[in-house]
């Protein structure tokens, strides 16, 4: 049976109603372009508004998050995924909610007891450790040493304020190694299949926290990562979810996946998120703006990682998949069956306009050529070709080089990095979640950033440039170019200096100015073409100077103590850091 299947019977058992998935456009919440998560539907209910379906509920949602989308083509991220979920609305709490996820686990999964390890909230200066998640726990029989108690990862609210509480993170060993006895949940052996939020508390405006009266539980569930775990593979994409869909891309393209992973599966998982905004009853088309962004933005990547694999993109090879993956899905989700049509139609379109847009492109491309005086084409025109005709690298410089012209291709990487990071930074509001805004602590974490910076450009060298963030209000997370695993002492030195800058009470200041002049001023900016002729510089006395949109606190006072909690990789030659303000 399906996990679906199996998890909705199982809860439906347990008293709780299944209620229908959510479309992926929110339908309520202007502040996010797609649903990201099982809880966000529920918002309203979980802060007191009666529920129709009554007080335990159960479902799978459909969710999107496209803030990853640099990451599509490992073996576990998704643009489009499932999340299963019960809820509690004043009903159950800890103890029913614990007890039945480790039964869903271990008597229906049938995941041997050995293979589980748990986090619980360890406390804070206000809120004491979860004894009682412990206990239970304990009690159904797992070690001491298989409970892992952290103050940072479990601990949820959704916002500064509202309701919030302690959760439980349940762990999976998937890996052929022995299985320590002792968890650490920093080994990437253990991941994560399961997580179970408590909101006992109401947290106010003046930072105090008091019980709720009716207190709810919010769980959550990847069918991807979990079916891929039941099923003993460490790659999503040769699970049951996609097999069947790699096997038909191998099909279409004559190539085997190994060898073509990355294109194959960014088709695959494009091809099925597009699939799924082109049926949503909002009825989004491919456009240049917000939901449509992003649905025109996966076709015409999905067209290019295929033309990578040498498909003939004049032939029906998108309708073939995406007929595929609606038989897979359409018995959950009806809109799949009701806007077949429609998706084809959207698919076939944008193809059909992208091909008029390469066509268009190849005259340029030519154009270009012609005016060459070096046999040499630069960064600059390589990207326009790029962001003005959706030209992919790669057949620039196919084409290039049958007329004996080599291309800038790192200068071209250099500058297609920085638009990413320039559209991930213009679109982090619209793609929060939640009931998250630019709120104070997460002002206080962007001027962190911008102090985190200054001071890895000491303690490593002036060689490190910022190359992503994200920002919430429980923490931040930095990404810079450096090509080591920092060592504990350069960690210690950089936290010691943010603390420094911070206590030394440094006004931030804000001026406009021409780009040209805030550069020749010393301003940091990775990506200055992209910016307007007049820019916003934020100095942070004389630690710190970046063009910026802001927003920033006033003075450093205002952050609080800095704390690194976790150094790791990003991606090659990138470091990523997450830190807290407490």
């Amino acid at each position: 049976m399906n996990l679906k299947d199996l998890y909705i019977d199982f809860f439906v058992s347990k008293g709780h109603v299944q209620i229908p998935s959510a479309p992926v456009v929110p339908e309520n919440d202007p502040s996010v372009l797609f649903n990201t998560a099982g809880m966000q539907p529920l918002i309203p209910y979980l802060m007191g508004q009666k529920h129709p379906y009554g007080t335990r509920l159960c479902d799978y949602q459909k969710c999107v998050r496209t803030n990853d989308l640099d990451n599509i083509g490992d073996t576990y991220h998704h643009t489009f995924f499932e999340m299963l979920g019960n809820w509690s609305l004043g009903d159950y709490f800890k103890k029913e909610a614990i007890t039945w996820s480790f039964e869903f686990l271990t008597k229906v999964l049938n995941i041997p007891v050995e293979r589980l390890a748990v986090t619980v909230f360890a406390g804070n200066d206000i809120i004491s450790k979860d004894e009682e998640a412990i206990a239970i726990w304990k009690s159904l029989g797992i070690k001491d040493e298989r409970i892992c108690p952290t103050a940072n990862d479990n601990f949820w609210i959704a916002g500064e304020t509202g309701p919030c509480g302690p959760d439980t993170e349940m762990f999976y060993f998937r890996s052929n190694d022995p299985i320590p006895e002792k968890f650490d949940p920093e080994d990437n052996r253990w991941v994560e299949i399961w997580n179970d939020v408590f909101m006992q508390y109401n947290k106010d405006a003046s930072g105090s926290v008091t019980e709720l009266p009716h207190k709810n539980v919010d769980t959550g569930m990847g069918v991807e990562r979990t079916t891929a775990i039941l099923e003993g593979v460490n790659d999503n994409y040769l699970s049951s979810i996609w097999s069947d869909v790699i096997a038909l891309i191998e099909k279409i393209s004559g190539l085997k996946y190994a060898g073509h992973e990355k294109e194959m599966r960014i088709i695959a998982d494009h091809m099925r998120t597009a699939v799924f905004i082109s049926a949503d009853p909002a009825g989004i088309k491919p456009s240049n703006t917000d939901q449509g962004y992003i649905l025109r933005r996966l076709i015409r990547r999905t067209i290019r990682y295929a033309k990578k694999l040498d498909i003939d993109i004049n032939s029906d090879w998108e309708k073939e998949i995406a007929e595929l993956i609606i038989s897979k899905y359409d018995n959950y989700y009806s809109e799949l069956k009701t806007n077949h049509e429609v998706v084809l139609n959207v698919l076939n379109s944008e193809k059909v306009k992208f091909n008029r847009t390469l066509e268009k492109g190849l005259k340029e491309f030519n154009k270009i050529v012609s005016a060459l005086t070096d046999k040499v084409l630069n960064k600059d025109l390589a990207f326009k070709l790029y962001d003005t005709y959706g030209f992919p690298i790669e057949l620039t410089v196919e084409l290039a080089n049958e007329q004996g012209i080599t291309v800038d291709e790192e200068g071209f990487k250099e500058k297609f990095k920085a638009h990413q990071e320039l559209s991930r930074t213009a679109s982090a509001g619209k793609f929060k979640g939640g009931l998250a805004g630019n709120n104070e602590i997460e002002t206080r974490y962007h001027t962190a950033t911008h102090l985190l910076n200054a001071a890895l450009k000491k303690v490593i060298n002036n060689d490190v440039h910022q190359k992503g963030s994200n920002i919430t209000d429980e923490r931040m997370r930095f990404d810079f170019s450096c090509d080591h695993k920092l060592t504990p002492e350069e960690i210690e030195q950089a936290e010691k200096l943010v603390n420094e800058y911070i206590k030394e009470g440094l006004d931030v200041t804000v001026e406009s100015m021409p780009k040209e002049e805030a550069i020749k001023s010393g301003a940091e900016c990775m990506f200055i073409e992209k910016y307007p002729d007049i820019v916003t510089v934020y100095s942070i006395g004389d630690v710190s100077k970046e063009l910026c949109g802001g927003p920033h606190v006033k003075n450093t006072r205002e952050l609080g103590e800095f704390k690194i909690i976790k150094e790791e990789a990003s991606s090659a030659g990138v470091r990523r850091i997450k830190a807290i303000l407490k």
